[in-house]
C-alpha cells in the first residue's frame, strides 16, 4: 500500500478529529521558506508508519502545558509536524536566548521553577 493511501485511511479513521494534512509547498509558504520554523526533528527514513503513529498520538493530546498539533506534512521524504503559532518562540529560545539588545537573558529562579512545574504537569498528563 502506498503512502498516500495509508495517509488517506488514517485521515478517514480519525474523521473530523484528524489533523490537517498540508503540502510541502504550503509549509514552505507558511514558514517563509523555513525561516520561521521553531525546531527541527530527526525522523529517520522508513515507510512512514512510525511518523503517522506519532501524528496520531500527538493529535489526541490536549493539555494547557502542551502545544497543540494542528497538522502535518508527509510527501515522500518531506515530513513535518505543524503546531499552533508560538509568538514568543520555543521554550529553549526563551530560556537560553538573548534579549533584543543581544544581552543574555537571566531568568529568576521563581520563573524557572514555574517553567519546570509546567513541563512536569505536561509530562504527567502524557504518562497518565
Amino acid at each position: 500500500m502506498n503512502d498516500d493511501v495509508r495517509i488517506e485511511e488514517f485521515i478517514t479513521r480519525f474523521g473530523p478529529f484528524a489533523p490537517k494534512r498540508y503540502s510541502y509547498e504550503e509549509i514552505k509558504k507558511m514558514t517563509n521558506k523555513f525561516n520561521d520554523k521553531l525546531g527541527q526533528g530527526g525522523f529517520g527514513s522508513g515507510n512512514g508508519e512510525d511518523f503517522m503513529n506519532e501524528v496520531a498520538s500527538i493529535s489526541r493530546t490536549s493539555h494547557v502545558n502542551i502545544v497543540t498539533l494542528l497538522g502535518f506534512c508527509f510527501e515522500r521524504s518531506k515530513r513535518a509536524l505543524i503546531y499552533e503559532f508560538m509568538p514568543k518562540g520555543s521554550l529553549d529560545k526563551f530560556i537560553y536566548g538573548q534579549g533584543s539588545d543581544n544581552q543574555s537573558r537571566q531568568l529568576e529562579w521563581v520563573t524557572l521553577y514555574d517553567i519546570a512545574l509546567g513541563i512536569a504537569r505536561g509530562l504527567e498528563y502524557l504518562h497518565q
